[in-house]
């Protein structure tokens, strides 16, 4: 597939990344040479200097032949006329990233569509769903939901009070007559396993499992987890992210945010109706003890300084906040903030990647997740008549050892699969897989 990428900020440099790695035909486009520059030294791709909006620049892109158009410039309106114009001069798809969540109303997305930009992105507002969704789920680090919420992802720490700490995953599956829940992958010492039967679940093993709403439970004691409820949130930062997460939950937390730029929370103070805005540092100790964090439930540091997030859920820990989530926009941090117990980690730029991602697959794909604490991805993918996945039994098609079957959904029945377990055409698969797995997983999709 021929991409051209739009905007090399760091967005538009982990798509190319992503995008390079899976042998497609990349061209990064952008105003700033020497951005393009250390692209070029990094990544195997075409570059062109120019802007994103002139027409002439977007032809000597050859943007009249791509497949794929992103436009992910730092300014919205940027991106929505990139993308326009690109379709205008013949790309076959374009992705605009916006920021503002009323182009997201279905009345707007067609006109976007009609004038020629086929999808909207807006990586705040995703942003905020996943850790609005966090806080329903206590005890894990990660929630995601397949089929309209019928099959769910879960990724949790599990330490030596688990009951299946020390057992193989056989052993753990045999602990009850049915089992509700399947291992797809296991992150340890930072490095991710496609787990077998005969592997064991480890002390500070974070693992990734399938279950279901009904299935929650048995899974959630199984790793030791114990359930409460969340009440009073403190959000430290008044970004959009921030400033997202207060409005809709403050009809339902206690909620206090915490914001240092004096304008910024007299604006948030008139917007947000009932929380408590606290115009003041959150890295200082003794306004947190002030503001009762000691009373806190859950912890939201969504700053844009990935170092003030950790350092600043750090602090709640240590003050006793049960529940954590950092905003790290610094990937080289991201493997920290798992390994020194940071609850739930929020990156910008894996939420872009996983909503565009999927647009470049031949099998049909309708959702994908690039996530945080590995280097796996999470596709949920349609068998299609006389794919390889159908041919048999699961145990008879010598599935690569780079990718793991995690639940399937057929019609409105969810299956929990084992080896016996044969896919059907049309039915929905949840398939966890390293990079190496993934043209892997869509051949057997085809």
């Amino acid at each position: 597939m021929k991409i051209l990428i739009a905007g090399a900020g760091e967005v538009g440099n982990h798509l190319a990344k992503l995008f390079c790695n899976e042998d497609h035909d990349v061209i990064l486009m952008d105003s700033d040479e020497e951005k393009l520059r250390k692209a070029e030294s990094h990544f195997d791709l075409m570059t062109v200097v120019g802007s994103v909006t002139s027409i002439d620049d977007l032809r000597d892109a050859q943007v009249g032949s791509s497949d794929l158009f992103i436009a992910v410039p730092p300014y919205e309106e940027v991106s929505i006329l990139s993308a326009m114009l690109a379709t205008k001069l013949g790309a076959k798809k374009t992705i605009a990233r916006i920021n503002n969540y009323e182009y997201l109303l279905p009345e707007n997305l067609e006109y976007f569509r009609q004038l020629g930009v086929d999808e909207v992105i807006y990586p705040e507002h995703l942003a905020a769903q996943e850790i609005m969704a966090s806080l329903k789920q206590v005890g894990i680090r990660q929630m995601f939901q397949f089929s309209d919420g019928k099959l769910l992802l879960y990724a949790v720490k599990l330490r030596n009070n688990a009951p299946i700490v020390g057992l193989t995953l056989s052993q753990a599956s045999a602990m009850h007559e049915k089992n509700a829940y399947f291992t797809v992958a296991i992150n340890r010492d930072g490095k991710t396993i496609i787990p077998r039967g005969k592997d064991s679940f480890q002390h500070n093993d974070l693992a990734y499992v399938v279950t279901t709403k009904e299935g929650a439970a048995q899974l959630l004691a199984d790793a030791g987890k114990v359930q409460y409820e969340v009440r009073n949130v403190m959000i430290l930062g008044g970004s959009r992210i921030g400033k997202k997460v207060a409005k809709e939950l403050e009809h339902h937390y206690h909620i206090k945010l915490i914001e240092i730029n004096k304008e910024k929370s007299a604006r948030l103070a008139d917007f947000l109706e009932n929380t408590l805005v606290i115009n003041g540092d959150g890295r200082n100790l003794d306004l947190l003890k002030d503001e009762g964090i000691a009373k806190t439930d859950a912890f939201i540091a969504v700053t844009d300084n990935s170092e003030v997030n950790i350092l600043a859920c750090q602090l709640a820990k240590k003050m006793g906040v049960k529940k954590s989530v950092a905003e790290v926009e610094n990937m080289d941090y991201i493997d920290l903030a798992e390994n020194i117990g940071i609850g739930t980690i929020v990156n910008k730029k894996l939420i872009a990647a996983s909503y565009i991602y999927r647009h470049t697959f031949k099998a049909n794909v309708s959702y994908v997740k690039c996530l945080t604490a590995t280097d796996a991805d999470v596709l949920e993918l349609v068998a299609r008549q006389g794919a390889k996945i159908t041919k048999g039994p699961l145990r008879s098609l010598d599935l690569p050892r780079d990718m793991n079957i995690g639940g399937i959904i057929r019609n409105n029945e969810v299956i929990i699969p084992n080896g016996d377990t044969r896919i059907e055409a049309n039915d929905r698969v949840v398939v966890f897989a390293l990079p190496s797995g993934i043209k892997k997983v869509e051949k057997m999709f085809l």
